[in-house]
């Protein structure tokens, strides 16, 4: 009897330490769950809240990520406050950004996302995980809790992030990014998720997003035109080869820009402003900051004119609040568009983390 006892206690502990062992799933069993989940995976939709803590004050967004395999991407940005979107776009045709309310539309010729992390993106969070064998690793209420490097994003001053992944689906619950002091730069909470989406067949197409039924095809294969050499804002000024201004379209709106100057605070150490005037820009007016000291720039802003499609060279820079596009020559240029408004950054020296970080001062400004 006391045999079959021991027996019995033993078959018990036995089963327990089983049962234990097919129950809890240790850091590297799930790492090789979420790198089968990406490679099968087929498409997903989530959405968010996204904010930004890079500046003087916390900046918020509404973001929507569709994704559809293999290289199909919408992502859409609102401001809240204001009440505008905009939609990075990647289809068969390039990557755009789309500001449909304000007709605005440009084209990059870009590798985005695979060049660039964002945030968002269920794969630069995976990647991120699967890549970094230092990876810490804990468990909080039903997620899976990952501290990893934060080495795929543009952004040189984010040094590590933890994720949050639903211990069930694996679907991301949290990002939190933070840079070397452990500041949170940016934090992403989704409040929903899924894994294969169904799309319809235009979700990934620029001219149903840009609502545009009316489009010639002469008007495309204009506008797609490369931009001309000579289409300087003020070349005379500003140090900017490239410009994308030139194959617009004709027909202008009357409107105002929105005249923005970096936050004093977020200046590089050292800088201070020269002076600012009126400048003509072909037939527009715009106005010009010179910035002088450790680093020399300028700012033009001007109304950004009415277009179909542009395209421009150069790569694509996320901004967080948008995408920017940055063209490298005897000076570098980093363009970004808000509100209507275009904003061109243009120095010889300035490094591009602090143009990044000027371009995010200046829209955070907008909302005091």
């Amino acid at each position: 009897m006391r045999r079959r006892i021991t027996w019995i206690c033993a078959l018990a502990l036995l089963m327990t330490g089983l049962l234990a062992a097919c129950g809890s799933k240790n850091a590297d069993s799930i790492v090789k769950d979420l790198d089968k989940v990406v490679s099968k995976m087929e498409s997903y939709q989530g959405s968010g809240t996204m904010t930004l803590h890079t500046g003087q004050q916390p900046q918020t967004y509404k973001v929507e990520v569709w994704y559809q395999k293999p290289d199909y991407y919408r992502i859409s940005l609102t401001n809240e406050k204001r009440d505008i979107t905009q939609i990075v776009l990647r289809n068969d045709e390039g990557v755009f950004v789309l500001t449909p309310q304000l007709n605005k539309s440009y084209r990059f010729q870009s590798d985005w996302p695979k060049n660039q992390g964002q945030v968002y993106l269920y794969q630069t969070l995976i990647q991120s995980i699967v890549l970094d064998n230092s990876r810490q690793f804990t468990k909080d209420k039903d997620a899976y809790v990952f501290d990893v490097m934060a080495a795929n994003y543009q952004n040189g001053s984010f040094a590590r992030q933890k994720i949050w992944l639903n211990q069930n689906s694996y679907e991301p619950q949290k990002v939190e990014v933070t840079d070397t002091n452990s500041n949170v730069m940016v934090d992403v909470k989704f409040d929903s998720f899924t894994f294969d989406a169904k799309f319809e067949k235009s979700a990934f197409d620029m001219k149903e997003i840009m609502n545009i039924p009316q489009a010639k095809p002469s008007d495309s294969n204009q506008n797609n035109a490369s931009p001309s050499p000579s289409a300087s804002a003020d070349a005379s000024q500003a140090p900017d080869a490239t410009t994308p201004e030139d194959d617009a379209t004709s027909a202008q709106p009357q409107q105002s820009a929105v005249i923005l100057e970096p936050n004093l605070e977020d200046l590089p150490v050292g800088v201070e402003l020269l002076d600012s005037s009126d400048v003509q820009l072909g037939e527009q007016q715009g106005v010009m900051f010179r910035y002088t000291g450790t680093y020399d720039f300028t700012i033009v802003e001007k109304v950004s004119k009415d277009r179909a499609v542009t395209l421009m060279e150069g790569i694509g820079i996320d901004l967080g609040f948008t995408m920017g596009h940055l063209t490298e020559g005897d000076a570098v240029t980093l363009t970004w568009t808000y509100e209507g408004t275009e904003y061109r950054l243009t120095s010889a020296d300035l490094p591009q983390q602090e143009m990044v970080r000027i371009a995010q001062s200046m829209e955070q400004s907008s909302s005091k």
